[in-house]
C-alpha cells in the first residue's frame, strides 16, 4: 500500500485505531523524536481549470512531526492543530519505512477501514442526494 493511500485512511478513519497502531510500535521499539509536533503554515496550491495554471489561494495550518525507528525516518503531517495525531502518523510511517513485521498485519486492517470510510461517504452522499431538486421536472 502506498504512503498517500495509507495516510488518507489513517487520517479519515478511526483515531483509536491510529493510536493503537502507534502504541504497538512504541511498546516494542525505541522511537526517537527528531522533530516534536509543531504547527506551521503551508501554501494551498490549486489548479485553475480553464487555463490549467496554478495559483495559491491561501495558507493552511498544519502540524508536522518526525521520528526515527531503527535508523528510518517517519513523517506525520496533518491539517489543523493535532500534535498527537501527527506523532502517531510519524511512528506508523517510520514503521512502514523500516518494514517492521507488525506492518504486514496492518494491511488488512487498513483495507477494512477504507471500506468503512467509503460506506460512510456513500451514506452521506445518499442523504445529500435525497434533498436534491430536479428543476427539469418542476412546472414553471
Amino acid at each position: 500500500m502506498k504512503r498517500r493511500r495509507r495516510t488518507e485512511i489513517l487520517i479519515n478513519g478511526s483515531q483509536k485505531r491510529v493510536e493503537d497502531m502507534a502504541h504497538c510500535i512504541k511498546d516494542k521499539y525505541q522511537v526517537k523524536v527528531i522533530q516534536e509536533p509543531e504547527s506551521g503554515l503551508i501554501m494551498l496550491k490549486v489548479r485553475e481549470t480553464s487555463q490549467k495554471s496554478l495559483f495559491y489561494p491561501g495558507e493552511v495550518l498544519v502540524t508536522e512531526c518526525k521520528v526515527q525507528i531503527q535508523g528510518t525516518i517517519g513523517i506525520g503531517i496533518v491539517t489543523g492543530d493535532q500534535p498527537e495525531l501527527s506523532y502517531h502518523l510519524a511512528v506508523i510511517d517510520a514503521a512502514y519505512e523500516a518494514m517492521l513485521p507488525e506492518t504486514i498485519e496492518w494491511e488488512l486492517l487498513l483495507e477494512n477501514e477504507e471500506k468503512v470510510i467509503q460506506e460512510q461517504r456513500a451514506a452521506a452522499n445518499d442523504s445529500i442526494l435525497k434533498t436534491k431538486v430536479n428543476f427539469e421536472t418542476m412546472d414553471v
